[in-house]
C-alpha cells in the first residue's frame, strides 16, 4: 500500500530542489556584453596576444602572453575586452579576436598519469608533464577526458587548471 505521507515528502523535495537550482542560475554572474557566465574559461587563440591595462588599444600593453592554447579566465568584459588572467594570476585587458571558446587545462602534477578510464587503478595510457596545456573533453563529478600530445585518456579535475571542481562537461 502506498504510504501517502511519503509521497508528499517526495514531492515537496523535489519542488525544493528544482526551486533551488532555479534560484542558483539566477544568481549566477553573466558578462554584459556576452550574457555568458561569469567567471569563464577560454583559450588564447593566438600564439601572442598583448596584455594591456585597460580595455582599448590606447592603454599601456602589461604583459605579452606567448602560449597559444593556454587556458585563461575571463573575470570581466567592456565592449570588445576581456579582462583575463592565466594559472599564475597574471593578466589584463585582451581583445577578444584573441579568444577562443575551444577549452584546454593546463597540468598542475608533474607526470600526471593518463588513464584508459576514468579510475584510479585502471590502464594507464600516458603520463603528462607539469604545466602541459591539453584540450579538455568530458568532465564528471572528479575526473576530465584530456587529448594531449596524440594521447587520449582520463585525469583527476583536481590536477588540472582550467575547469572548476563543481564542472561538468558532456
Amino acid at each position: 500500500m502506498l504510504d501517502l505521507r511519503k509521497l508528499h515528502l517526495v514531492g515537496l523535495a523535489v519542488a525544493l530542489c528544482v526551486t533551488l537550482s532555479g534560484m542558483a542560475r539566477a544568481n549566477e554572474v553573466r558578462g554584459p556584453v556576452t550574457n555568458l557566465p561569469m567567471p569563464r574559461f577560454v583559450s588564447l587563440k593566438a600564439s601572442e596576444a598583448n596584455v594591456r591595462r585597460g580595455p582599448s588599444r590606447t592603454h599601456r600593453i602589461d604583459w605579452v602572453f606567448k602560449r597559444r592554447n593556454m587556458p585563461l579566465q575571463i573575470t570581466a568584459e567592456h565592449g570588445h575586452w576581456r579582462r583575463v588572467h592565466d594559472i599564475e594570476g597574471v593578466g589584463g585587458w585582451v581583445h577578444y579576436s584573441l579568444l577562443s571558446g575551444v577549452r584546454t587545462v593546463i597540468v598542475e602534477k608533474d607526470m600526471l598519469t593518463l588513464t584508459a578510464r576514468p579510475e584510479a587503478n585502471t590502464q594507464e595510457v600516458a603520463r603528462l608533464e607539469l604545466g602541459v596545456v591539453a584540450k579538455l573533453g568530458e568532465c564528471g563529478i572528479d575526473w576530465c577526458h584530456l587529448n594531449a600530445g596524440g594521447y587520449k585518456g582520463w585525469a583527476p579535475k583536481a590536477d588540472l587548471w582550467g575547469v572548476t571542481p563543481e564542472e561538468l562537461r558532456e
